[in-house]
């Protein structure tokens, strides 16, 4: 499954880190540059992520009426809700001209509890990505490429739709600036804005004197929303064992702790939900197909603070938490608690690309009520101001990536052992699953989309370990397949088409791993179109299989690899090429990425887990993607330039790739023996999971290509 996740930039030095991985040096980023990089390309170490080509600021999109297939006429409900929104708007305790509606919940999470759902709320539209702006008098929707025909069908006539990243679309800002009278006042709930996105923000509507107004007390939508919208998530949270982890949650704190000492801070805040769960070796359920549990977590040099609803903690919870030294605290005192380290001095560590601006913001103006200043950067590698202890160095905070964020992406043998085994399992239920619906097909039954992605999660939830989908199911056939994210709904999918191509693209959450594969099949005879599209994005993904890189690269120097081959005949798809994937975490995990995003410097390291995913889509026809899982591994070559090691990918994804789509006259011998060994593998790791037709299944889908 595609991210357009945009990851955050570790401050680091480019393309260095030291020792590539001790399992107990979890938080050992070196920020030197203790060898000759003059041989590498100069890749620029900051962008600004709206440097994109546009034709004009002031262009106006349309109306998505105008957008909308006729077939996909949608009643007006959500109008009525801006109406209500907009009454909101002059009361005195508010007094804004727009409003700003992002997808993220208070942690910056891509997936969210239904209760957050504000933007898809307001707006109508569902899909993950995507920010709502609504004036006295207009409402855009801003969403990336994966989304375009998504948002075409889903909006209403008063929502004009912004197709973020093409040519001549405004950003947000630009937009505000140009419909907005000089002057005007523009509401954001802060707990919703990360401290760089709002900064950001405020900084580009300040150029026609707009002014941004932080609503701490009020989300405007959860006031229309009221007696309907769901209640928050409760259930309980669990140990995620240490057979999974790996390591125990008192050498990760250790080593926190000493990053901390090193920086010269004394406490962290940690918003993002999945850094907390990996740190504490926790899981929950509050978000639905992603384990985590909403809270916060500030670590101090001798203490640790959970701020959670404390109904979600058991007994055996509890008891481990207290054991850990973890102490905790009402979810709803975070911001308290962090005007108390403000009135004791504290040197906060902040990743204000993560944190949001209601704690950013909060903690500067205590420093302000308690020291008569908002608080001192303390940028450099130093030890504390007033001490050498860390515990106390007055009012400043040290601006720096989280440093859980890579450690987190870097696995350690027991979470790639842990996905190694999910896979299998995975592939296993899988290959149950395509027997199933062959057969299906073959005997004329009439299935829709959804009863393909029920009947999948059937198969996958008889796998020991099963915890839930990793995602919605992409089940798509014909059409669907070219809206990049689609979720096909029961009253509206369509039926699977045997004459069309059909992509699936699913993922599970195991115990102990977490998978995600694509694969798109055809039933009948595909069109020697479809099967050159389908050969090339092929090609693609075999060229980025087999890529080998020197250490310390980041992803996007990979992106090209996949792309080459739909380049050669005009045609890319609107969507990077791969994201990371946590361990029994998020399916979709940064800082790692493959992209043609340019901005991401984080080196791919031994041990991380990536999707290798290119693709091909067709507005209104069909749509191609080929998804396997890989890690990062250390590969021995001939010579080693630079004194550099080199690295490369190995599979974790081993399910078959239908054949019948390549079209022979364009592929090498070399990428068909890429295929036989992928198949050869696929039989011999998958095979003694499975018997009767399923394992006839997979015989006959796994044997060798012959290209005459």
């Amino acid at each position: 499954m595609e991210s357009a996740v945009s990851f955050r930039m570790l401050s680091l030095s480019p393309f260095h880190l030291r020792a590539r991985s001790s399992r107990f040096n979890l938080f050992s980023i070196s920020r030197q540059f203790p060898r000759n990089f003059s041989h590498l390309p100069n890749f620029p170490t900051k962008l600004n992520r709206h440097r994109i080509l546009r034709i004009s600021a002031s262009i106006t999109a349309k109306p998505s009426s105008e957008l909308r297939r006729k077939h996909s006429k949608i009643s007006e409900p959500n109008d009525n809700k801006l109406l209500a929104l907009r009454e909101l708007f002059s009361r005195p305790n508010i007094n804004i001209d727009a409003y700003i509606i992002p997808s993220q919940d208070a942690h910056q999470s891509e997936f969210i509890a239904e209760c957050y759902t504000r933007r898809a709320y307001i707006s109508g539209f569902t899909g993950s990505a995507g920010t709502a702006v609504v004036t006295k008098d207009k409402a855009a929707l801003w969403t990336d490429g994966r989304y375009f025909l998504q948002a075409e069908q889903q909006l209403t006539s008063g929502w004009s739709l912004m197709r973020a990243g093409n040519l001549g679309v405004p950003t947000r800002s630009e937009w505000l600036n140009g419909v907005m009278a000089p002057g005007s006042r523009i509401g954001i709930d802060p707990f919703l804005f990360s401290s760089d996105a709002a900064e950001e923000l405020k900084e580009a509507i300040s150029q026609k004197n707009h002014e941004l107004v932080y609503l701490y007390d009020i989300n405007l939508v959860d006031e229309i929303w009221k007696d309907s919208r769901p209640k928050p998530p409760n259930k309980h949270v669990r140990v995620h064992e240490m057979k999974y982890a790996g390591v125990d949650v008192s050498s990760k704190l250790s080593s926190l702790r000493s990053e901390l000492t090193n920086a010269g801070s004394s406490a962290i805040v940690i918003s993002m939900l999945d850094e907390i769960a990996w740190l504490l070796n926790l899981r929950g359920s509050d978000i639905p197909h992603s384990p985590v549990m909403y809270a916060y977590l500030i670590v101090e040099i001798d203490g640790a603070k959970l701020f959670i609803d404390e109904a979600k903690i058991n007994s055996d919870v509890m008891h481990y938490l207290k054991n850990a030294g973890i102490e905790l605290r009402p979810y709803e005192s975070i911001l308290s608690e962090i005007e108390s380290l403000a009135e004791k001095g504290a040197c906060l560590w902040l990743d204000t690309s993560s944190v949001s601006a209601a704690i950013v913001n909060t903690y500067k103006c205590a420093c302000d009520k308690y020291f008569g200043t908002a608080g001192t950067v303390n940028k450099k590698n130093t030890e504390a101001l007033n001490g050498t202890d860390g515990t106390s160095c007055g009012p400043t905070y040290v601006y720096r990536s989280s440093p859980i964020s890579l450690a987190k992406a870097v696995k350690n043998e027991a979470e790639l052992e842990g996905m190694r085994n999910s896979h299998l399992r995975d592939a296993a239920a899988l290959a149950q699953f395509w027997t199933w619906l062959e057969e299906e097909i073959s005997n004329g039954v009439i299935l829709t989309e959804v009863d393909v992605a029920d009947k999948l999660l059937e198969f996958r939830s008889k796998q020991n370990g099963f915890v839930d989908t990793s995602f919605d199911t992409i089940s798509a056939s014909g059409a669907n397949g070219a809206i990049i994210h689609y979720k096909p709904e029961p009253n509206s999918c369509s039926i699977v088409d045997a004459e069309k191509l059909f992509l699936l693209d699913s993922g599970a959450q195991f115990i102990d791993g977490t998978t995600d594969i694509t694969r798109t099949v055809h039933f009948g005879e595909p069109s020697s179109w479809q099967k050159e599209c389908f050969t090339r994005v092929l090609q693609g993904h075999i060229a980025l299989d087999q890529a080998i890189f020197p250490e310390n690269y980041p992803g996007f120097v990979l992106d090209a690899f996949a792309r080459s081959s739909l380049w050669k005949i005009g045609l890319d798809y609107r969507h990077g090429t791969g994201h990371g994937v946590g361990a029994a975490l998020n399916v979709h995990e940064g800082p790692q990425s493959i992209s043609f995003r340019f901005g991401n410097m984080t080196p791919l390291l031994k041990g991380m887990v990536v999707s290798n995913e290119p693709g091909y889509y067709e507005d209104h026809a069909f749509g191609i993607r080929i998804e396997n899982l890989l890690y990062v591994k250390e590969v021995s070559t001939p010579n080693r330039f630079g004194g550099l090691d080199y690295l490369g990918f190995e599979k974790l994804t081993f399910v078959p790739i239908q054949t019948k789509l390549i079209d022979l006259s364009i592929v090498s011998a070399a990428e068909i023996d890429w295929l036989n060994d992928y198949h050869k593998q696929v039989w011999e790791k998958v095979s003694p999971l499975l018997d009767g037709p399923a394992q006839q299944w997979l015989w006959n889908n796994t044997r060798p290509l012959i290209k005459y």
